[in-house]
Formats: C-alpha cells, structure tokens, sequence
C-alpha cells in the first residue's frame, strides 16, 4: 500500500528539508570546527507552522551521527531542573538544598514537601557542574559533546532561560581556558527555538548577553520554486505523478508557508489516494488547498492570534479589509481612529513578530498565508 510522503503533524520529519539547507549547513559546520564556532550556539525563530521542531530533530540527528550525546526538551515550567535530571551523572550530588521551609541540609539537592526545587541563585551553578560532569566522563569521546536543544521557548520563563544560558556559557568559557588541543576538546552546543518575540526577549536580557554573539537563524517563506519541485519530486518517490501546472499552482496556493506545504501535499496526494489513482489532478490539488486551509485556520491561524494584544488584533482587523491586497498605513489610521505614532507601534512590534511585513512603499501585507482571510472572514460573522 503506497503511504503519504507529507507529514503535516507537528514535529514529523518531512521527506524534504526544503529552504533550510543555511541552516542545517551552520550548525553542521559548527560542530566540526569545535569550541567557540558561532554554529554551536544558535536562536532559531519563525512564528507557527515555520518547521522550528523538525529543523531541532534534524540538528539532533547531524549530532548524533557525529557521535555527539543529545537532549531534547519542550519549554515548560521547570526546564532547568529537568536538564539537570537529564545531564547530571547517576550518582552526582547537587550543590545545596532545602527540606521543607524550615530544614536546611547541605549536600543535598533543595526539596520543598519531598519535590526537588532550586533557587534561581543556585540554578545556573548547579547545571554548569551538572555538564561539566557529563562532560569529564568517559561516554564521551574526545572532541565530542553535548547537544542541547529547547523548543518552543516562548512556553518558559525567563528566569528559566537566564539560567540555562549562564551555565552554558560558564561551561564554554572553561572550556576555551583549558591546554587541551582545540580538535580534543570536549564541548556543548545549545539550540534555542520559539516565536520571535520571547527571543527577542532573551537576547536582550542584560544576564544573557552573550546571546547577542549567537547565531540567529530566522526562519522565512521556502521560495514557491523550491516548493514546486518539492511537491514534483515527493508525488514521484511515493509511486504517484502530478503535471507541472499542477505542481506549481499547488506551490503558489502555500505562499511558501513551511506547514501549509505539508498540508497542502497530504490532501492533494490523499484525495487522489482515495479514488485509487496514480495521478494527482486539478480535482485533487482544489480540494487538497480547500482542506489545507481549513487545517492552517485551526493549527496556526487561530493560536496566533490568541497571543496578541487587544492593539494588535485592531491593527490586523484594519488590515484584513484589504485582504488578500495589501494595506496603505494611512487607511489603518483612518480605519482604527488613531495616530500616526499608534499605527507606527503596532506596525513595528507585529513587522518584528512576523506577523506581517512591508509590502512596498507605505504598504504592508500579512506573512502569515490565510490569515487575511481568516481575519476577515471572522469580521464578517
């Protein structure tokens, strides 16, 4: 039985890292030039449906090809207790601790009703031993080292974040202080992926300022080409055939959107899957854009604007009159009865977020594809 070759759930490998080969390129090559290249600390952003987890589990997989130990975590409350669980050694004592409120034990990790619980001033010491042993052991080889990947930032605090960056940055300064021969050097690099506003947010903490020396990777639109022969090439290897025409009027209904491509290619190849065909027709590639954008409203659309402020949401209403065209920034001040300053605020912080973006002289456009629309369409309910 032929299976479909797009994978629009969440975090599964598509059969095609489309549009990303920069990136799998810099991280590849920071770890085999060793301590200190800029590929083995990067920020990854893009908003939703951008491919942020699938390009981790791309990253984790070069690591461990090269025999590097990975570590994958989802941010949530907790993150840097957790990596000190994961990191640390069987057997390693943590540096001071508390039981109960009242009982204070040295020698023994902080614990509040028998739940392990750091401080935040004792956090970022105690994950930087934690590395520094795994690092000193034997399971990893000379020249190796420890991957570090955390998704979905924007779901953790910053303090959580803070104390992460400072442990590894402690780590990787002693590290450059050793004799060791630079290519025997054992080291760690760390992946930082979320939404561009909670990076933002940790690149310019005061505490983390070496992130500002990190490699940012932005994350953009696969251009439409690439998507084409993307959707020509995985039709092919799955055993089916689609025409050029198409394969491109399918590229332009994704916008380049990484997940909208996903989508797009399951419903398309799955609609003629049903009717046992080995063609993908005009037919197919409608009613696979019609599902795909009835998917893309609910996965990305509809989260997206959860997060935004009560502004943001009236700038975006303003603008989703004009959709899919774009919008002149004098008919959104007309349109939301503010000032030129207001207009400008909200056009930076939502440009910044990569909600939208400059479409020309004094004009701006949704990034996000069907959100116009979908705005739009809730304006009109």
């Amino acid at each position: 039985m032929a299976m479909n070759p797009f994978k629009p759930t969440a975090g599964k490998m598509p059969p095609i890292l489309i549009g990303r080969e920069p990136a799998i390129q810099a991280f590849t090559e920071g770890l085999d030039n060793g301590t200190g290249a800029p590929g083995r600390i990067m920020l990854v952003t893009a908003q939703r449906g951008f491919g942020k987890t699938v390009l981790l589990t791309e990253f984790r997989k070069i690591a461990a090809e090269r025999k590097w130990e990975t570590i994958s975590e989802t941010a949530s409350p907790g993150i840097a207790q957790r990596l000190i669980s994961a990191i640390a050694p069987s057997g390693m004592h943590l540096s001071q601790a508390n039981v109960s409120p009242s009982i204070s034990i040295p020698g023994i990790a902080s614990a509040s009703l028998g739940q392990l619980s750091l401080s935040a001033s004792n956090a970022p010491l105690t994950l930087r031993n934690a590395i520094e042993k795994r690092l000193e052991s034997n399971k990893i080889g000379k020249g190796k080292g420890i991957l570090i990947t955390i998704d979905e930032t924007q779901a953790a605090s910053l303090d959580d974040l803070i104390t992460i960056a400072t442990a590894v940055q402690h780590v990787t300064t002693a590290i450059d202080e050793t004799d060791v021969p630079d290519e025997d050097k054992k080291g760690v690099a760390i992946v930082f992926a979320g939404l561009p506003s909670t990076v933002n947010d940790l690149v310019n903490d005061n505490v983390t300022t070496f992130l500002r020396r990190a490699l940012r990777c932005e994350l953009d639109d696969v251009p439409l080409l690439e998507v084409k022969n993307a959707f020509l090439k995985s039709v092919a290897d799955s055993g089916k055939t689609i025409s050029d025409e198409e394969a491109w009027r399918a590229a332009q209904a994704t916008g380049g959107y990484p997940y909208m491509v996903q989508l797009v290619g399951y419903y398309m190849w799955q609609s003629a899957q049903r009717r046992n065909a080995q063609t993908i027709t005009a037919s197919d590639v409608d009613s696979g854009i019609l599902d795909a954008q009835i998917a893309f409203d609910d996965a990305v659309c509809a989260p997206a604007l959860d997060e935004l402020k009560t502004a943001e949401l009236q700038f975006l209403n303003a603008m989703a009159v004009d959709a899919p065209n774009a919008s002149k920034v004098s008919d959104l001040e007309q349109r939301t009865k503010r000032s030129r300053s207001w207009v400008n605020k909200y056009r930076t912080s939502l440009i910044r977020d990569k909600i939208i973006r400059p479409a020309g002289h004094g004009l701006l456009e949704f990034a996000m594809p069907q959100l116009g629309s979908y705005l739009k369409t809730r304006l009109d309910q």
